[in-house]
This record gives structure tokens, C-alpha cells and sequence, in this order.
């Protein structure tokens, strides 16, 4: 990826923050290297890069921020002499974060039995709640639904882990499905990375051997329909506009996990749950193609609306207008939903829904 970044940005400047990232001192400096990272990102986007480009070193960026931050943090504190992970969530877990984002993190543990478990969340908590302000600090905002590390429900041992998981999968509700949408997503960041390869590899004997909850996986999918009309052009509210977060990229990002699951393929990023995946669904070479690039442009179309906004002063959002756009984007927006409503039909036909 590193070659493709240099092609937009000039080396030094990639070169420079990798290295205040790598030699981070001070939590209280994190903040202005955040700000830092969001302007080369920001760089990158205007001068026409994809958006899977931008959002992979948005992502990678905030990674090694993000771990910096947790291992400076862990010295601080007196933690347990026992293996633990930092888990990334949702966009942060599929490495598919844009320049606005809030907090989706966990905290995995390794304990003997429950008892212990409890014993060592409560001297883990502590410094999970500190990592959490520290980044709200650094412009990702706190998760209103409480999904991070600091919160006891997701401060937990690998079997606590590997029973939720259980409960999810075999009794499937609509809390369990929204929460697999997050928590299924999850990628291994700092401390033991082994425990989290652990913990994928249960999660993926247990989803393989599931269809049925796979079948609510996909039936939920399907129920946000790709936003065209009967005329095969883009429906769009009253006001003229579409959110491209549910009504665009969720539908990529649903299916492709979805697929992933299914097939047991442990990846967690998008397109490339898409590429190994694919074909296990019954996509062809040039479909899954197709349908990457639909999504990468989605992407990009999110990531330039989020910088429009910002320029106007406004909060940014997911609602992009098509009239704004120019002719080219507007057939290849219309386009990309056109792939979008073929993975959802794809959906249908694998699922009997």
C-alpha cells in the first residue's frame, strides 16, 4: 500500500508522521498527531485517490496512533501479569474508517475460570476507561451505544468472549444481529494478537456450522433495499438526497460479511472478505470486480462528501445530493447501486428469502 500512498503524497510527509506515531511519548501528544493524520488523509482524498486507498491509511493511521496510545497507557497502569488484546470494532476492525468516526473497541483477556475473570476485569478497567478518554481526546468520540473497552460488558475473558458469541449465534435476536454487525468485525490491535486469531477461529467454527443464523444475517441485510427506483435510477428522499452509509456502502459491507462467515474466511476487511469470498457465494471473477470497484467508489463519494461538509461548517454526514455531482459520478453512483442491489439479490438466492 505504502508505494501507492507515495504516488499522492509527498514521502517525507508520510515518512515524518510514521515516525512521531512510532515515537510517541506522551499520551498528550496523541491529539495533535490525530490532527495530523486527518489532514495528510484529507491530502490524499482531494487529489482524487480511492476511496478504499483513503480509508485503508485513515485506518492504519489511526491504528498506530491508537496502539501507541494503549501501550504507553499500559505502562502506566498496574495491569495483570496475563496475556490481553485490544480489540478494534466495526469500520476500525474492517480498516474501513472515514474522517468521522467514533470509538468501537474491546478489551480480551486470558483468565482460568469466572471467578478470576472478574478478579482481573476489574483491575483491567481501569485502564481501558483511561484509553478511552485518551482517544475521545484525540477526536474519536466516546460510543453512545457504550461499545468500548472501558464498558465491563465488552472487558472480557476469552470463554466470556467465546460464550457470547455462542449466545448470538444460537439464539438469534434483533439485538444479536445488530450487535454482529459490530462485534463480528473484529480485528486483534495491540498486546497478544495470538488471543485474537483465537477468538476468530471460534467465531468461525461457529458461524459455518450455523446457517440458520446466517439466514437472519442475510435476511436483515436485505430489508435496507439498494435505494432505485423502478426506472433503474437512484430513489432519494425529500429532500434530494441519500444517506450513503445505510442506503450505499452497508449494503457491500453487509453481504461481504455475510459471505466471509459462511465460508470461513477469516478476513475482515470489505473488499477483501469480497475477493476470498466470493466465489464460495457463487460470484464470478468479473462480478466480485464489479462489485469491488462499486464499493470503492461509494467510498469515495462518502469521504469527499464528509470533506464538503466540513469546508461549509456543517456536521458531517452520510447525505450525499446526486445533483451536486457531476454527470460522470452520477452514472457511475447509479451504477455502483445497481451492483449494490445484485449482491442483495445474490443474497436472496443463496438464502431462499
Amino acid at each position: 500500500m505504502r508505494s501507492t500512498i507515495e504516488t499522492w503524497l509527498p514521502c517525507q510527509q508520510l515518512t515524518s508522521l510514521e515516525a512521531q506515531l512510532q515515537n510517541l511519548a506522551e499520551p498528550a501528544d496523541a491529539p495533535v498527531l490525530a490532527g495530523r493524520i486527518g489532514e495528510l488523509c484529507r491530502l490524499l482524498a482531494a487529489g482524487g485517490a480511492s476511496g478504499p486507498l483513503v480509508s485503508r491509511l485513515v485506518s492504519c493511521l489511526n491504528d498506530r496512533l491508537t496502539a501507541a496510545v494503549v501501550r504507553l497507557l499500559a505502562r502506566r497502569h498496574r495491569l495483570p501479569p496475563v496475556a490481553w488484546c485490544w480489540l478494534a470494532l466495526g469500520s476500525e476492525g474492517r480498516q474501513e474508517q472515514t474522517f468521522v468516526t467514533d470509538q468501537d473497541n474491546g478489551l480480551l483477556f486470558n483468565a482460568a475460570d469466572s471467578q478470576e475473570a472478574a478478579a482481573l476485569r476489574a483491575l483491567f478497567l481501569p485502564f481501558a476507561e483511561d484509553v478511552n478518554r485518551q482517544l475521545a481526546d484525540c477526536g474519536f468520540a466516546l460510543c453512545t451505544g457504550q461499545i468500548m473497552a472501558g464498558n465491563p460488558a465488552w472487558c472480557l475473558s476469552l470463554d466470556e468472549w467465546r460464550e457470547q458469541f455462542i449466545e448470538w449465534v444460537r439464539r438469534p435476536e434483533p439485538a444479536a444481529l445488530l450487535n454482529a454487525s459490530i462485534f463480528f468485525d473484529f480485528r486483534p490491535l495491540c498486546g497478544a494478537l495470538e488471543l485474537g486469531d483465537t477468538l476468530r477461529k471460534l467465531l468461525l467454527s461457529l458461524t459455518v456450522d450455523t446457517p440458520s443464523f446466517l439466514h437472519l444475517m442475510a435476511a436483515n441485510a436485505v430489508q435496507a433495499e439498494a435505494p432505485l427506483n423502478f426506472r433503474g435510477e437512484v430513489a432519494l428522499d425529500a429532500e434530494g438526497a441519500l444517506d450513503l452509509k445505510k442506503f450505499g456502502s452497508r449494503i457491500f459491507v453487509d453481504a461481504a460479511r455475510i459471505f466471509a462467515l459462511a465460508a470461513g474466511v477469516p478476513a475482515v476487511n470489505s473488499s477483501e472478505r469480497l475477493r476470498l469470498a466470493g466465489a464460495a457465494a457463487g460470484l464470478q471473477a468479473d462480478e466480485i470486480a464489479a462489485v469491488d470497484g462499486a464499493f470503492s467508489h461509494i467510498l469515495r463519494l462518502r469521504l469527499q462528501q464528509q470533506m464538503a461538509d466540513a469546508t461549509a461548517g456543517m456536521a458531517a454526514g452520510y447525505a450525499l445530493k446526486p445533483a451536486e455531482l457531476n454527470e460522470v459520478d452520477r452514472a457511475i453512483l447509479r451504477e455502483s447501486l445497481k451492483q449494490a442491489r445484485r449482491l442483495q439479490l445474490r443474497l436472496k438466492l443463496n438464502y431462499a428469502l
